[in-house]
């Protein structure tokens, strides 16, 4: 039985009604309809309110019949209008323009740093989605920045170590694609999932959703192509298929070199170049236990120096440094960790510690202590000034600090310009970081 099907049994036999559930969840009586009857994906929001309000556990939806879901049955049809606040184009791209800000915030903070942000922006445009009125065409591209900002939620939260609030958070992000009827989009959240997958979870399933999602990318540029087909080729080498890995690494090669300095590639892809497509076909060669084809890749990409991506760098070093622990070259893997663990200071990343104690335990070294007190933070405001994250000036119009003190101690408000339009998404908040 699907889950849609499952919601609307329970609810039956708990004898409500749909209006009655509608009143307690909050969603609307046409919305849940279309969720019990299949024409909606099953949303995990809706999910949990099911089982709040009928007080039992319901299945989790299952990442590879989504996956299959959303590869072969059709969009449905979706209705953008609202009762309430009007919203124009000028605040849709106003929102486009802080995800791309998120997005390469991300670049140089960590999960755990970022992730209450992106949650409550998150939250902020569902809300103006639920609420507010607008045309077809604003709707959609609402609809894209919602989806986009699941996927990059999901992304941050891993990275904070809530590996199944991900999950959730990039099939929440499928079911907005499919609505806004952005395939390319769907499949960049699929194959996010895939990935985490890969790293933590089911691999055959994981390699599964990693080729749905690279066949259902209809019209992707060549830039998206490369990102789907790199995932497709970690997911494959971490099942130690070395004939699929070696095959899809070619394609991306070729894939990689049709890109054109003017061609429309989506936003979120814009840090995907050369030295990152071989960063990732050195991890697979040292997942399929081949060093030596590692090497040259991973040391090629580390010798530009990008002290401003400090995570990335770290984890780079970590993937050398297991290169040389599989080469028998313990000498060299402990130094390039200890490289690994400077890179490391301040980053506020779960996934990046877990990874150099990993490293560690393979090397012999022990795998020492959490990341101290972030202090230099790229969030807060004077390291932002002093150019200390690797990029300076004013991470967002109308940023304001509150408190004293740096990073850890300082608390953050987030206010917006005079002109902004009122909506939620604009509102002000503060939180800890």
């Amino acid at each position: 039985m699907e889950l849609g099907a499952e919601l609307r049994a329970a609810r039956s036999r708990a004898g409500l009604s749909l209006v009655e559930m509608a009143r307690r969840t909050h969603f609307t009586k046409p919305f849940l309809c279309q969720v019990e009857t299949g024409r909606r994906t099953v949303l995990p929001a809706v999910h949990r309110a099911y089982e709040d309000v009928l007080g039992i556990a319901l299945e989790v939806a299952n990442p590879v019949r989504v996956a299959h879901e959303w590869l072969l049955v059709d969009s449905p049809a979706t209705t953008h209008t609202r009762a309430g606040r009007r919203v124009r184009k000028g605040l849709a791209v106003e929102l486009e323009t802080r995800v791309a800000w998120l997005r390469r915030l991300d670049d140089v903070t960590g999960g755990a740093d970022l992730a209450p942000l992106v949650l409550n922006e998150l939250a902020d445009v569902r809300d103006l989605c639920r609420t507010a009125s607008y045309r077809d065409p604003v709707g959609r591209r609402l609809l894209v920045v919602l989806g986009e900002l699941s996927q990059l939620a999901g992304w941050v939260t891993a990275d904070a170590g809530r590996c199944d609030e991900a999950q959730r958070l990039y099939l929440s992000g499928l079911s907005v694609a499919r609505d806004a009827e952005d395939p390319v989009l769907a499949a960049q959240l699929l194959s996010t999932l895939a990935y985490q997958m890969s790293n933590v979870g089911n691999r055959r399933d994981a390699l599964l959703v990693a080729r749905s999602a690279a066949r259902g990318a209809s019209g992707a540029t060549p830039l998206v192509r490369a990102l789907l087909l790199e995932r497709v080729a970690w997911a494959a080498a971490r099942m130690a298929d070395r004939a699929l890995t070696e095959q899809t690494l070619d394609v991306v090669d070729d894939v990689y070199e049709e890109r054109s300095e003017d061609g429309d590639e989506p936003e979120w892809v814009y840090w995907l170049d050369r030295r990152e497509i071989d960063v990732m076909a050195g991890r697979c060669w040292i997942a399929l236990g081949q060093p030596q084809r590692a090497e040259p890749l991973l040391s090629r990409a580390l010798a530009t120096d990008d002290s401003g991506h400090a995570r990335e760098m770290a984890l780079y070093l970590t993937w050398l440094a297991e290169g040389y622990v599989q080469s028998g070259n313990h000498d060299a893997a402990r130094e390039t960790l200890v490289r690994a663990r400077q890179a490391a200071l301040g980053v506020a990343s779960v996934r990046l510690e877990e990874r150099l104690r990993q490293v560690a335990q393979s090397t012999g070294q022990p795998p020492g202590q959490r990341c101290p007190a972030r202090v230099g933070s790229p969030l807060c405001e004077s390291c932002w000034r002093t150019g200390r994250s690797g990029r300076g000036g004013v991470p967002w119009p109308g940023w304001r600090s509150v408190g004293t003190g740096c990073c850890r101690e300082r608390r953050h408000a987030w206010s917006t310009r005079r002109s902004a339009p009122s909506c939620a998404a604009m509102r002000a908040r503060t939180w800890s970081a």
